[in-house]
């Protein structure tokens, strides 16, 4: 088939990153497919790219996913990048197109939702309601509050540790401008971006957290984002009861919120097992494949 590969430019690059794209169209001007780069600006992570290709179901099996690989892999070279990450659902035409085209699968990760209607409401609550001699719950909306941001960017590193296998992931540096920037990039979404933290009441810092976007009408599946813990915090139920309460406030505040999704690395048995004590259900699982330039 004839095929045409458009570059576009992506007019306003985000805090931590730029995208590049690219519009696959046939000889009539049809689209067919399209691929996004993502290249990671901060440092930390400046070896660093992630790639999304999408192929219309008819165009597959005919060269438009292979040409838009070589023109984002091209491009990755050339911003100097060490490493190209791909995410697929295991088992799907994606996952064997990068398998095929040199990527390695480095990271499994098993997606879960919790169907709201369905959640063991005693049990939830209770975990929620329950006291950790030392610590206190605090919650808010959207951007942290100031006294608390200093310390919120600090604990940010308890993602330090977070099982990425044989992922090129790099450290994630985060400070109080970066906290500030990741709230105000959901918000420009439209999406409401709510946090329950543990503060550790001998100093007042916090040292652990659990994130909830939610869709800004309320209704649909929320996303989890981050839950973690210091290490030096950890053993004591932290993460389990931010989640718990978490789940409570969601339904409280979202009585039309159908589920709540979550992801996690196979290899973090601790998160998948506090996953299934609090309801959550399996749905599908994905492959994170790297392409080593």
């Amino acid at each position: 088939m004839t095929l045409i590969v458009t570059p576009l430019a992506d007019p306003e690059p985000g805090a931590s990153s730029r995208r590049l794209a690219w519009l696959a169209s046939g000889a009539e001007g049809a689209p067919v497919g399209s691929a996004f780069l993502r290249l990671f600006t901060r440092e930390g992570q400046e070896h660093l790219a992630e790639l999304e290709i999408a192929v219309h179901g008819a165009e597959r099996r005919r060269g438009v996913g292979t040409r838009l690989l070589e023109a984002a892999v091209a491009a990755a070279r050339a911003a100097g990048r060490r490493s190209v990450l791909a995410q697929a659902e295991q088992g799907s035409p994606a996952d064997l197109f990068l398998a095929a085209r040199g990527f390695r699968p480095v990271l499994a990760l098993t997606y879960a939702r919790l169907p709201l209607a369905e959640a063991d409401r005693t049990t939830v609550e209770a975990l929620a309601d329950k006291t950790v001699p030392g610590y206190r719950l605090t919650e808010w909306d959207g951007t942290v509050p100031e006294p608390l941001a200093q310390s919120y960017a600090g604990s940010r590193r308890a993602m330090d540790d977070m099982p990425m296998d044989g992922t090129d992931y790099g450290t994630v540096t985060w400070d109080v401008g970066r906290v500030v920037a990741a709230a105000e990039a959901v918000a420009a979404r439209g999406e409401l971006l709510h946090t329950v933290a543990v503060v550790a009441e001998a100093d007042g810092t916090v040292v652990g957290f659990s994130e909830l976007v939610v869709p800004g009408d309320g209704r649909g599946d929320a996303q989890h984002y981050g839950t973690a813990v210091l290490p030096e915090h950890r053993g004591r139920g932290l993460a389990r009861w931010m989640k718990a309460a978490s789940i409570v406030r969601a339904r409280e505040r979202h009585p039309e919120l159908a589920g709540l999704l979550t992801d996690t690395a196979d290899s973090n048995a601790p998160m998948r097992a506090l996953n299934d004590s609090l309801g959550y259900r399996p749905t599908h699982r994905s492959v994170e494949h790297q392409l080593d330039l």
